[in-house]
């Protein structure tokens, strides 16, 4: 088999939108496959608000969502300021994999504290409170991926 012949198994797939061939020809076993396929299909759905708490209601029972509307309470939400991440990585909670987490739901933090280690291309970076109060609320699992701007805890001032 030459490079010519393989241009041309290549060509064949593309012609016939095919994302993976294998082929046996004189002993020789080829696979060809490709990283992802050439055409893909996206939707848009975009979704407006409900102009009213009532439309809201509805809106979130027909989806199966119970808040609480129905009983006539409130559901309690905490004030507090999020810690986001920095940067794309990976969330750590302890310094080592042996090692107990930095913080706790529950705990008192200082602001300078470090709250996490956020691994991106093999370096680990500390983050730190940006203020002193109680942590309410540890959004992300140890070892999960984060994005940029990601809420990693939720920490109510004081």
């Amino acid at each position: 088999m030459n490079i010519r012949e393989l241009k041309e198994m290549l060509q064949l797939m593309k012609e016939h939108e095919l994302s993976e061939v294998e082929i046996e020809k004189e002993g020789l076993k080829i696979r060809l496959k490709k990283a992802c396929p050439e055409k893909m299909i996206a939707e848009a759905v975009s979704y407006a608000a409900p102009r009213t708490a009532a439309a809201g209601r509805a809106a979130a029972e027909a989806l199966g969502y119970d808040d609480g509307a129905k009983a006539g309470t409130v559901p309690v939400v905490e004030e507090g300021e999020f810690i986001k991440s920095p940067m794309v990585g990976t969330f750590y909670s302890a310094p080592a994999p042996d090692q107990p987490p930095y913080v706790a739901a529950g705990q008192r933090v200082n602001a300078g504290d470090v709250l996490c280690i956020v691994e991106a291309m093999k370096l680990m970076n500390e983050i730190k409170a940006e203020v002193s109060g109680m942590v309410i609320e540890v959004m992300v699992q140890n070892g999960q991926p984060v994005e940029f701007d990601q809420p990693l805890f939720k920490i109510k001032k004081g």
